[in-house]
């Protein structure tokens, strides 16, 4: 996949999370509770059984009351990463497979090296997942999982997503070209379901919507006859410059709507082009999701 160089500029960066975790297990992120950590939270006052070393003197000896500083507690959050193995992500000379399972690792990457459980999920098989925390050690195992995945079939991404359990706020990161009936049809908003489903779970969305190449820059031409990767349905089209332009203008809708629907749940939306550059990519299209 990627190589070490790159995940040594990567371990700079961290998610972006909307919601502070409420878990606890010990990590690097800001929790609801209160805690000992180094950072300053508030004050309250002194209650029978609180640690006299937490008082603070300088305010007993300007207010005449015992006070105690709290702080805030460093929890462990949830990344959850749902890949998307139908069988149109399997398409294209650098193939939406391959650019799926290099996004995955690098969202993982991101996760365990600031000390977030990691959840990867195959959304053809919500059986198969793959849980995981401690650290950057567990990171070989996110990589052997993620050579194994196959690419074939149908996703159901929807229904995938509430088989997810949920056990607290964090982040659901999808990975996915989109390319299935019901999240392309507007009048089945399917697509807005799944954000609407990811905001009452308190997860923050992340969208990582991977095309190839050839279907963001159409080079081809003539009469031609389309069969459906997963379904197998046929379909001859005749493509000219007006077909060409009709498609585009599609894809920039779509586009819109999955970016706009995305930034109504506090979310990110990033389309990820398999032909480009992985470190433009990686640091620049998905500064989005990103605390700099």
């Amino acid at each position: 996949m990627l190589d070490a160089k790159f995940y040594d500029t990567l371990s700079r960066l961290q998610l972006q999370m909307t919601h502070k975790s409420n878990l606890n297990m010990s990590g690097s992120r800001k929790s609801v509770q209160k805690g000992i950590s180094a950072e300053f939270s508030d004050f309250r006052e002194y209650m029978q059984g609180d640690d006299l070393r937490r008082v603070d003197w300088n305010v007993y000896a300007r207010l005449d009351k015992l006070y105690i500083r709290e702080y805030m507690e460093e929890k462990e959050a949830v990344v959850s990463v749902l890949v998307d193995t139908s069988a149109s992500m399997d398409y294209g000379d650098k193939s939406k497979a391959e650019l799926a399972k290099e996004l995955a690792a690098v969202v993982s990457f991101l996760a365990l090296n600031n000390m977030d459980r990691l959840i990867l999920c195959d959304m053809k098989d919500m059986g198969r997942s793959l849980v995981v925390s401690g650290g950057r050690n567990a990171f070989a195992r996110v990589l052997h999982w993620l050579e194994k995945l196959e690419f074939s079939g149908e996703v159901d991404m929807l229904s995938a997503a509430k088989k997810m359990k949920f056990r607290g706020p964090g982040v659901t990161v999808i990975i996915s070209d989109f390319l299935h009936e019901n999240m392309l049809d507007e009048n089945t908003v399917h697509y807005e379901k799944l954000l609407q489903y990811l905001n009452f779970c308190r997860q923050r969305p992340v969208i990582l919507h991977t095309m190839a190449e050839e279907e963001l820059r159409i080079t081809l031409g003539g009469a031609l006859n389309l069969i459906d990767a997963e379904t197998e349905a046929k379909m001859r089209l005749t493509v000219d410059a007006r077909t060409i332009d009709s498609y585009e203008k599609e894809l920039h809708r779509l586009t819109e709507r999955m970016k706009k629907g995305c930034a109504a749940g506090r979310g990110a939306y990033v389309l990820c082009d398999a032909g480009k550059d992985k470190n433009q990519l990686v640091f620049q299209d998905l500064r989005v999701i990103y605390d700099i």
